[in-house]
């Protein structure tokens, strides 16, 4: 035991030494960077939105009553006039009701029959004195309330002449059937919708666009010819006025929709068709390539580059918009400032970087090698 006691402490103790030794921290490696210098430029020019060519009216028709479809006329692409049948319901309970209705008409023209002709036989009977003036008073008031009864019956018998007319199914205006919802056979409530009529008239192109850009539309509105409509087939650009914009965004896409008219423009419903929007110049701003912007704490930043310690730091921006594959910087930004646009992923803040150099290519071509045959 007393032996081996000082082997024991020497190991105890350099163990303890090795604890006790602080192992210097690994250096942070200097990472290469791409940059450019901040200049001022403008934006503006010209947007492409794809569009589709759609009726400026379109209606969903459907029966006022409901009832058992007996049979639809329209079909798919069919053009039809003002007036012309589309489709029909059985109308045999409408008919007996309508019916009813009359004979409840014929019947209350009798009872006011009747009680004119009693009032006429009282106003004689009172010029003689065989009865009193309440007698006569309660007389006429039966009347008035029988001349009452006659014209409730009489107006409904005219509902009931107008519930056996909407069994069938009228084109309300002259149009192309763009789809059909119901098949013969189907009982349909009132209201529910059977054919879908695009009507005859002026025509608008509906497109979407983007967030950044529903304040210029908006701009637009009721400016006559602030639009170019490109047809894909022919290069005939037509004039278009901004109609409508949707005030709040689609909650699949978050795009927002705008309505154009286009007039009677001889354009097919459902074609697809180019907008071209020219927007204002706008002066003062920055362009960058998208790989030079990040988002930090929720909002968009670029990372900057002092030349003098290369180290970089972090700049909030305000993006304007996209302009092909640029982003539009409207403040945040000077004229002279360096801006990393590659390796922006892997940076922190006060991280010394370098500037990225390409590795030249010698353009003198290899020997070929030596097989060692003569």
């Amino acid at each position: 035991m007393h032996i081996r006691a000082p082997s024991i402490i020497a190991c105890g103790l350099s163990l303890a030494l090795v604890a006790c030794t602080r192992q210097e921290p690994a250096a942070e490696p200097v990472r290469a960077v791409r940059t450019m210098t901040v200049v001022a430029d403008g934006a503006g020019g010209g947007h492409e939105f794809a569009a589709e060519v759609r009726a400026r009216t379109e209606s969903r028709l459907g029966f006022r009553v409901g009832g058992k479809m007996v049979s639809r006329s329209a079909e798919v692409g069919q053009r039809v006039k003002a007036g012309q049948a589309l489709a029909q319901l059985d109308a045999a309970d409408l008919k007996l009701g309508q019916e009813a209705a009359q004979a409840a008409v014929r019947a209350a023209e009798t009872s006011y029959a009747l009680a004119a002709a009693e009032l006429e036989r009282y106003r004689e009977l009172r010029k003689q004195g065989f009865i009193s003036s309440l007698e006569l008073d309660r007389r006429e008031s039966g009347l008035q309330t029988q001349q009452a009864l006659l014209e409730q019956v009489r107006a409904q018998a005219g509902v009931q002449v107008n519930q056996a007319a909407y069994a069938a199914l009228l084109a309300p205006a002259a149009g192309v059937v763009t789809a059909t919802e119901a098949e013969p056979g189907a009982v349909l409530a009132a209201g529910a919708p059977v054919v879908r009529l695009a009507h005859d008239g002026p025509r608008d192109v509906v497109f979407a666009v983007p967030e950044d850009g529903v304040a210029g539309m908006r701009s637009l509105l009721g400016k006559a010819a602030a639009l170019r409509v490109r047809p894909w087939v022919g290069t005939e650009l037509l004039p278009a006025t901004v109609r409508e914009v949707a005030a709040a965004a689609d909650p699949a896409t978050r795009t927002f929709q705008v309505k154009a008219d286009i007039g009677e423009a001889a354009l097919q419903l459902g074609q697809t068709v180019t907008v071209l929007v020219e927007l204002p110049r706008r002066d003062g701003v920055t362009k960058l390539p998208l790989t030079a912007v990040t988002r930090l704490q929720g909002s968009s930043a670029v990372w900057l580059l002092d030349r003098q310690t290369m180290t970089v730091r972090v700049q909030p921006i305000v993006v304007a918009g996209a302009e092909g594959n640029a982003v539009v910087v409207s403040s945040g930004l000077s004229p002279g400032q360096t801006v990393v646009t590659a390796g922006v992923h892997a940076l922190t803040p006060g991280q010394k970087v370098k500037l990225y150099e390409a590795t030249p290519v010698d353009p003198t071509p290899a020997p070929p090698a030596d097989t060692g045959r003569r």
